[in-house]
């Protein structure tokens, strides 16, 4: 039986571990048994129970305290991350050879760990040989992205991710329960966007041609193969959070009892779930 996997990644603040914990305490309402492995060498505090953590394995401060070594911070954590890509089996007495496993795991939030490094491609190719289902979930803060050039760049990020991991990908905004109603309906235009629109609305700012022409460019690739989109998280609602696992659930198909959807049908359900969120938390 097939094994399934959410690969919780995002920027550093985004959320990741907190949508962990929320997600456990979901699926336990749930009955569904969920895990949740820490692969941020430098974390301090996370309010969710471990089955494994990567600092029983090796810890940024021990790192940076080695004199023969002197890294700083981000140095640090590159050298964690590759010590682990060489000591996979550490993970894999870790998690065992349990069937039908549901497992989280929390990514550190530094980008270059899924653009130039191969250190994540490579946990997805063994997580892969160990029969499970990965799906990437990309986080992203929502007050962060309520602007048009904040926006583009957090999709950029999440692209590098996708395109470096090749694996299928959903996108969040989180914290939408720190919004204010006004911005949650400014924000709506964001889930699923009008590249074009926002283009003109970017490129008016902008004085240098050079630059608009980059802007044009990089909106009309993102508008012509629609492939970013983004679900809303509020980890105080639980409907919210069914949503995100729904979606997730549909991607990697996960329970033997579920029957096969086809992309299109998944995004009927996937508009038909925001709007009802959106619905009772904006219009009431």
């Amino acid at each position: 039986m097939p094994r399934y996997a959410q690969l919780v990644m995002g920027p550093a603040g985004s959320g990741k571990s907190t949508y962990c914990a929320a997600m456990v305490q979901h699926c336990q309402a749930l009955g569904r048994a969920v895990q949740v492995v820490n692969l941020d060498p430098a974390a301090e505090h996370f309010s969710y129970p471990v089955m494994a953590d990567i600092r029983e394995l090796i810890e940024v401060d021990d790192v940076m305290e080695d004199e023969s070594l002197r890294f700083g911070p981000n140095g640090g954590l590159v050298f964690c991350m590759e010590y682990f890509a060489n000591n996979f089996n550490w993970l894999e007495e870790s998690l065992g050879h349990v069937e039908d496993d549901y497992i989280l795991f929390d990514c550190p939030g530094q980008i270059e760990l899924y653009t130039h490094l191969p250190v994540m491609k490579q946990l997805v190719e063994q997580l892969q040989q160990w029969e499970f289902r990965v799906c990437g979930v990309f986080l992203v803060d929502s007050q962060f992205m309520v602007e048009s050039f904040k926006f583009i760049s957090g999709i950029l990020a999440a692209l590098s991710a996708m395109i470096s991991l090749e694996i299928p990908q959903i996108n969040i905004m989180t914290k939408m329960d720190l919004l204010s109603k006004k911005a949650k309906k400014e924000i709506e235009k964001y889930l699923d966007p009008d590249m074009y629109s926002m283009m003109e609305d970017s490129t008016n700012i902008l004085k240098s041609k050079m630059f608009k022409k980059l802007t044009k460019s990089i909106c009309g690739l993102i508008d012509d193969y629609g492939m970013v989109r983004f679900l809303p998280f509020d980890r105080s609602d639980e409907e919210s959070i069914n949503i995100v696992l729904q979606h997730i659930d549909f991607t990697i198909q996960y329970g033997e009892d579920l029957e096969f959807k086809e992309p299109k049908e998944c995004e009927e359900d996937r508009s038909a779930l925001v709007d009802e969120y959106f619905q009772d938390h904006v219009d009431e």
